[in-house]
């Protein structure tokens, strides 16, 4: 499906969107559910992502028949089901996905896992997905990995920690990358009453077999937010949006966004009711932005587009793990801006875009099965009229985005 979008005359000045919970949180939960049965979850995602998981974890086994699972393009559900399933005494399973999905790299999970004890092997090419995973009781409990890595496998590890027999001490080898990843995996392992400790490059994660029963509202998605930053960062002073539900003292790395979208002009007010409204109070005074994104790299595609829509130049670094997300994000960057008519350049951990004067017009946006690539650039209909490729690939995990962006005045039609 590909979408023409378009900015109709009369835009509403104030505008209320309701966001469903944080993808993050809501995979990091629904595995803990799993693994703690009273658990229980209020406002989970309803992202493609999400539903990729709940159905792989309510999957029925034979036991010693193994059952084939696909996650399509969910790299979470990958690296937490692989984790999980490893875990599952008597269970064997083959979990698989798209055919970009099985050249996204999980050895270093699997060596880890396989280091702790478990029995998981390669059924096609070595490092990659598909792979055969035969659950087993666990019993050892050190393991190392390279700090930078994906914080995915980390966490993935860090999940099926406490249902481990001695637990596990986890060392990171190196400098650190998505600490605000790993701190909400550990935030949420304390809520239900895990202990855990996070000092230097190691993590130590105690035994923990039982459960008080437990209840969590899951805060909604501060990577969904960003487009709503990027809309208002681009719209005319005056114009707000109100969005459901955030916390001032957010576990996702994405809130950032209230720091960053300040340079651009846009304001940040939390209400008492767990909404936030977010205002064009001023134009962007600066030519140049730079910021380093380690800790919150999903991000950079929306800053990077926010930029290049108010004419000024950016500069991003830190993005070493977009290289291996659903596209290569940097490249896909590159080529559909410079389409639009962007001067950039990218290495393998950054992106520089020059100031630009002007927007191409009707451009259409390839978004490369990524979800991020169509909301990044969707902002941009608010400028001038623009095209998204694929333009379904948002349900990956905002699926009523198409919907809910019609209310600041962008309508879509779809192209034959």
């Amino acid at each position: 499906m590909d979408l023409h979008l378009e900015k109709r005359k009369g835009e509403r000045e104030k505008v209320k969107v309701k966001i469903t919970g944080s993808k993050s949180e809501t995979n990091r939960l629904l595995l803990l559910k799993a693994l703690y049965q009273n658990l229980t979850l209020e406002n989970t995602s309803n992202s493609d992502d999400s539903e990729v998981m709940q159905k792989a974890l309510n999957s029925p086994f034979t036991i010693h028949h193994s059952q084939i699972i696909g996650v399509h393009h969910a790299g979470t559900a990958m690296r937490f089901l692989t984790a999980f399933f490893a875990i599952q005494e008597g269970k064997e399973v083959v979990l698989t996905g798209s055919s970009r999905m099985k050249e996204r790299p999980i050895k270093i999970l699997v060596e880890a896992l396989n280091e702790l004890g478990a029995e998981i092997t390669y059924e096609e090419n070595e490092g990659f997905p598909p792979i055969k995973i035969k659950g087993k009781k666990l019993t050892q409990n050190k393991v190392s990995l390279p700090a930078n890595v994906s914080s995915q496998y980390i966490s993935a590890l860090l999940l099926i920690a406490p249902k481990l027999e001695n637990g596990l001490e986890l060392t990171l080898e190196g400098e650190i990358t998505s600490v605000p990843y790993i701190k909400m995996t550990l935030a949420l392992l304390n809520e239900i009453g895990v202990t855990t400790s996070f000092v230097g490059n190691i993590i130590s994660v105690k035994p923990q077999f039982t459960i008080l029963n437990s209840q969590f509202t899951i805060e909604s998605d501060w990577s969904s937010a960003s487009y709503w930053y990027s809309i208002v960062a681009l719209s005319e002073i005056g114009f707000q949006v109100t969005l459901s539900s955030y916390k001032e003292n957010s576990l996702q790395g994405d809130s950032a966004l209230v720091d960053i979208y300040q340079d651009f002009g846009v304001e940040t007010i939390f209400n008492n009711d767990n909404s936030i409204t977010i205002s064009k109070t001023k134009k962007c005074q600066l030519s140049i932005v730079n910021y380093q994104l380690n800790n919150c790299p999903d991000i950079a595609q929306t800053i990077a587009v926010t930029s290049f829509g108010l004419g000024i130049a950016c500069d991003l670094t830190g993005l070493h793990t977009l290289k291996i997300k659903e596209t290569d994000r940097l490249e896909a960057l590159k080529i559909e801006l410079t389409k639009l008519g962007a001067e950039i350049s990218v290495t393998n951990d950054s992106l520089h875009l020059k100031s630009s004067f002007g927007i191409k017009q009707n451009i259409s946006i390839l978004t490369y099965q990524d979800h991020r690539m169509a909301m990044a650039f969707a902002p941009l209909a608010l400028k001038v009229p623009i095209t998204i490729n694929q333009a379904e690939v948002v349900s990956k995990s905002y699926p009523d985005f198409w919907k809910d962006l019609e209310l600041v005045g962008i309508e879509n039609s779809e192209i034959n």
